[in-house]
């Protein structure tokens, strides 16, 4: 739990800077107006149209309570998804109870979810209450609910019909009162036509569905998590928060995060711990972001670059890139130009001075001092 309450107060510091009148990044610059109002105090960093879309279904589901079934890759924050409803709802003033089922053998699972009485079986030397009464009057998430085994799903499925469950080893049954929340990484469908889960329990669980949409699919959020894992890591180890160079920054948005928010942490803290600069550079990288960047294209030769650029119409002065890139920052960052400076590597009154000479040779074509 102890990284989800860390993930939970990033997302409350982004929340309170967004509403901060005195900060460049304010909410009137809507970089964390998405995060701020729906899905930023549960710990949702970010500020693409796949994360805002996400939060507006949170917020409509909030006060249902309608068993949801969140889907996704692992590292996508499914449990992050499933605070945000009990939150937000009516329960909220109830316990979040949550459970890995893979992570308990059968017999286990099934004391840990409906409870057993004293003497129910050789190590039952007390009686012991289930999470299901446990989360009475809030929500109950069930992660991983497709390892539950298929013995275990029947009971699980009354439960969910009938409100009630018996401990094990009860001669009477309990009536529980909980919002039931579960998650899978993997296709439920799929898993009913192999016979591997109960058809009748997949259409109990599945009656609202919320896809959390994989980290590559969030563009630009890649930055902004990155700054607040930046800002972790660095507090805990008591350093100044360091800045993630323009190189690394552009490695970051070019990988593809196949472990997601969860993957992106973990080469966050390996880059803190290994940097001992105020800058995260290529270098600071896990080695697997660092071959994935690729080595720098050889140099061309004097013939074939002037035979390249009679013919290809797509190769640009350095200074057009340079003025490119500086917007995409700006951009990201909701124009906030101390971060944009930082995150370039330089100081912010020669960014202005950049911003200037870029309007300048936009009003003269052809006038760029550094072209020459």
């Amino acid at each position: 739990m102890a990284k989800l309450e860390d993930c939970r107060h990033m997302g409350s510091a982004a929340a309170d800077l967004a509403a901060s009148p005195g900060s460049e990044r304010s909410a009137d610059s809507g970089l964390f107006a998405p995060v701020a109002s729906l899905l930023g105090d549960c710990g949702m960093i970010g500020a693409s149209a796949a994360l805002h879309a996400l939060g507006e279904l949170v917020v409509k589901l909030a006060d249902s309570d309608a068993t949801v079934l969140v889907t996704g890759e692992s590292g996508t924050g499914k449990e992050l998804v499933a605070h945000a409803l009990h939150d937000r709802s009516r329960r909220a003033s109830g316990r979040f109870v949550a459970l890995n089922c893979a992570a308990l053998p059968e017999a286990l699972l099934e004391s840990e979810l409906f409870g057993h009485v004293k003497g129910a079986f050789t190590s039952a030397s007390e009686s012991r209450v289930g999470l299901f009464a446990a989360a009475a009057g809030g929500t109950l998430f069930l992660d991983e609910i497709a390892e539950v085994s298929p013995p275990l799903q029947a009971k699980l499925l009354r439960v969910l019909q009938e409100r009630k469950v018996r401990p094990i080893g009860a001669a009477d049954e309990i009536a529980v009162d909980v919002r039931l929340v579960a998650a899978t990484n993997r296709d439920l469908a799929a898993d009913v036509e192999a016979g591997r889960f109960r058809r009748d329990l997949y259409y109990r669980v599945d009656v609202v569905r919320i896809a959390v949409p994989p980290l590559r699919e969030r563009g630009e959020d890649v930055l902004l998590l990155a700054e607040h894992f930046l800002a972790a890591h660095a507090a805990r180890l008591g350093r100044r928060v360091p800045t993630l160079d323009a190189d690394a920054a552009a490695v970051l948005l070019r990988h593809k995060w196949p472990g997601n928010v969860r993957e992106l942490q973990n080469c966050v803290e390996h880059a803190v711990a290994v940097s001992t600069g105020d800058r995260i550079g290529v270098d600071d990288l896990p080695a697997h972001l660092r071959a994935a960047s690729g080595p720098p294209p050889p140099e061309p030769a004097a013939d074939d670059l002037a035979g390249a650029e009679a013919h290809d119409e797509t190769l640009q002065r350095l200074s057009d890139v340079e003025r490119q890139y500086i917007g995409h920052v700006l951009g990201v960052l909701g124009n906030n130009k101390t971060r944009a400076a930082a995150i370039l590597g330089i100081d912010r009154r020669t960014l202005h001075r950049k911003l200037a000479r870029s309007r300048r040779a936009a009003r003269t074509p052809g006038n760029d001092p550094e072209a020459r």
